[in-house]
């Protein structure tokens, strides 16, 4: 599904060495699906290897917050690593690489990528995954309302995939009983949407982990698959990626995650909203004013 019907695919799956003897276990099970559609699984620590003439690169892992850790120790071992993972995208894959940032601080792990690439990477061309997040924000809504998510359109995620995003709700619709009705007046109730409703999409992952006391899992591989699947081959539903900022009053240089169209072949365009409320101004003033921070403190452990 991720590239349509009948695309093979080269798999080349990295990992850190002490990792490679369950990185190889996963490319016995890749192999034992007899996939008409998957031609190599190269399982390597190397990333000249890895990396070498990809075309889509998919980067899941980051280092994660440990117990006692503040966020710029989290931010710092990050730094370091996304750094190294751009230099060597630049050195080894193609140059027009798609990039999709998974691993947190997702947003500002794909700027480190991009501003460590020696100006060989297409800042365009590297995003971070805010697709989980719009999936979560439409089932809520679906489920508030009664309504399948099929029938849920237009909401969006503004800003970084962290407590500080935002889930928008203000040009959403759902179709219920044949009809197209905006999800303010399909939910009604103006307190649980802008209070219950972000805050339930905001701390959603946290709140998986202590459920399962995993990361999401299944949620995350299928948001990935569908944001590679948009970007690539088109959509016509308005869905959510983070990408280069500068648009809708944002300033530049961040790793935003805006509504996007995506019209095939790679291409994106921001949708821009007619009118911003003075309630969402200040929930992307607080999420534009955290991507800056990180911003910063990555820019002092990378100087």
């Amino acid at each position: 599904r991720m590239f349509g019907p009948g695309v093979k695919l080269s798999l080349s799956l990295l990992d850190i060495t002490p990792a490679m003897t369950a990185l190889n276990g996963v490319k016995m099970e890749i192999e034992d699906l007899a996939s008409p559609l998957v031609t190599e699984v190269i399982a390597t620590d190397d990333t000249s290897i890895a990396f070498k003439d990809i075309d889509v690169c998919v980067m899941l892992g980051a280092f994660p917050r440990k117990q006692g850790m503040e966020r710029k120790d989290l931010l710092e071992k990050n730094a370091g690593i996304f750094k190294a993972q751009g230099a060597a995208l630049a050195a080894h894959a193609k140059s027009d690489v798609k990039v999709v940032v998974v691993g947190n601080p997702a947003n500002t792990n794909a700027l480190t990528t991009v501003l460590s690439s020696g100006g060989k990477l297409n800042p365009q061309n590297v995003t971070a995954l805010t697709r989980l997040d719009h999936n979560r924000a439409r089932a809520q809504i679906a489920a508030r309302v009664g309504v399948a998510v099929e029938d849920v359109h237009g909401v969006c995620i503004w800003g970084n995939h962290s407590s500080t995003q935002f889930p928008d709700i203000s040009n959403a619709h759902v179709v219920k009983d044949g009809k197209k009705i905006p999800v303010a007046e399909a939910v009604d109730d103006n307190a649980w949407l802008e209070s219950t409703f972000i805050t339930t999409v905001q701390k959603r992952g946290a709140a998986i982990i202590e459920a399962r006391k995993l990361s999401s899992a299944m949620s995350a591989a299928n948001a990935v698959v569908e944001h590679i699947h948009d970007w690539f081959l088109g959509s016509a539903e308005v869905v959510s990626m983070a990408v280069p900022s500068g648009a809708c009053g944002i300033p530049e240089g961040l790793v935003f995650s805006y509504p996007v169209r995506c019209l095939g072949e790679w291409k994106y365009e921001i949708v821009s909203p007619a009118e911003i409320s003075e309630f969402s101004k200040k929930l992307l003033a607080a999420t534009t004013e955290e991507l800056q921070a990180e911003k910063a403190t990555c820019a002092a452990f990378l100087a």
